[in-house]
């Protein structure tokens, strides 16, 4: 850990207090006639330079050459302290961009070269030795000051390189991120998806034999045992529901055959819509969608009755998610950026959200946090987005909503 006052103070403003401290000194030691004023405009200058990035640069350069004309005053344009305007316009050319340099410099030598106007005309003259040494002094501002500048510059360019770089390395350090949890996530599911195919077809025959034996039973005891009635009835009324849940499963399962055709992409939406609003039970009953479209998107090609299930799907998540009376909204937009140009699909909720430790396992096969679900829906939806060469995502926050936005690219 750095000292604290490294946060206050950085090691060119202590520089800057030793030398101006230094030259003070040596004016009381070497020139103690010259009087204490030049030896506090001195130190007055060190401590502007020093404090320059807590004052800001302007009010600092505006200090700075006033001390400077002070110090200069007593012997006008021959004083030794000529030099002391640079301080102020290396400032600018370091703070500012070549106008910043271009003023401050004007105004240190308009500092410097105010002083002829002190000069008694009548009674004084200047050699041209002196006309060569004011040219001089006067031409050491600009010329400084555009080195300086041309120096900042080309640290400032190396430092946008750097930062440049440094942003599109970590951009791409996140795609790389995100491209390999998409890596995993298909591994899982190729995985899952050859135990769910093996798993459900071994469950098929038993549960046949189950629902015939079921079925005879129940046939031989008809009117005469209604216990027992009654239990066969039960056992093929779940032999079904299991055969339902084991369809489910393969169709996670197989890999799917697109059948891919031009269709408009509001149409496919209004029909979700419209089945939605015949199917819907229970809490969401009273759920409303509204629409939300981009009406500049072309026809696409996609399989319409996988897209249309998928879609549904996600419906219908966010109407049970919804507070009673709420909305729905579907919106489309046209996105250009990466991975490239194409449709965003958003199913916006205003609901309960998702825990942020549930956002990596919702696609995931199995993982639901309904109490009757099987945890296959959104993981056959992302199934279907992928093999359509598109994205899912999902932004929620608890107790404000989701946005389950679906990516489908413009070449499909």
């Amino acid at each position: 850990m750095s000292p604290s006052w490294l946060r206050y103070f950085r090691p060119q403003d202590f520089v800057w207090l030793l030398l101006f401290s230094t030259l003070a000194a040596l004016d009381a030691f070497l020139r103690p006639e010259s009087g204490v004023a030049v030896r506090v405009l001195l130190i007055g200058l060190g401590v502007a330079a020093a404090l320059e990035s807590r004052i800001g640069a302007v009010t600092a350069i505006v200090i700075e050459l006033a001390l400077c004309y002070a110090l200069i005053y007593p012997r006008g344009l021959d004083s030794g302290f000529f030099v002391f305007p640079l301080l102020p316009v290396i400032s600018a050319a370091t703070n500012f961009g070549l106008r910043g340099m271009a003023l401050s410099t004007l105004a240190a030598c308009a500092v410097y070269l105010s002083f002829l106007l002190r000069v008694d005309w009548k009674t004084n003259y200047l050699l041209p030795e002196d006309w060569f040494e004011l040219a001089l002094r006067a031409l050491l501002y600009p010329v400084v000051g555009f080195l300086t500048f041309q120096l900042a510059e080309a640290n400032r360019m190396k430092t946008r390189t750097l930062e440049a770089t440094a942003f599109e390395l970590a951009e791409a350090n996140t795609h790389l991120q995100q491209a390999q949890a998409e890596i995993r996530r298909s591994e899982r599911l190729a995985a899952l998806g050859q135990l769910t195919a093996g798993l459900a077809h071994e469950l098929r025959n038993p549960l046949g034999t189950m629902k015939t034996s079921a079925e005879l039973l129940q046939r031989q005891v008809g009117g005469d045992n209604a216990i027992a009635a009654e239990m066969a009835g039960y056992i093929a009324a779940e032999v079904d529901r299991t055969n339902s849940l084991i369809t489910r499963f393969l169709d996670f399962a197989r890999p799917l055959r697109l059948n891919r055709e031009k269709h408009d992409l509001a149409a496919l939406l209004d029909r979700v819509i419209e089945r939605f609003n015949r199917e819907k039970s229970g809490g969401a009953r009273s759920v409303s969608v509204f629409r939300n479209y981009s009406p500049d998107i072309p026809p696409m090609a996609f399989d319409a009755q996988l897209l249309e299930g998928a879609l549904l799907n996600l419906v219908i998540n966010a109407a049970q998610a919804s507070p009673p009376d709420g909305v729905v909204t579907i919106k489309t937009r046209r996105v250009e950026g990466n991975p490239g140009p194409g449709v965003e699909i958003s199913v916006i909720d205003r609901g309960c959200g998702i825990d942020p430790k549930n956002l990596e396992s919702i696609f995931n096969p199995f993982f639901t946090t309904k109490p009757d679900g099987v945890g296959l829906g959104l993981a056959i939806v992302s199934k279907i987005v992928d093999d359509h060469g598109g994205k899912i995502a999902v932004e929620s926050t608890p107790g404000e909503g989701s946005v389950f936005r679906v990516y489908l690219p413009a070449q499909t």
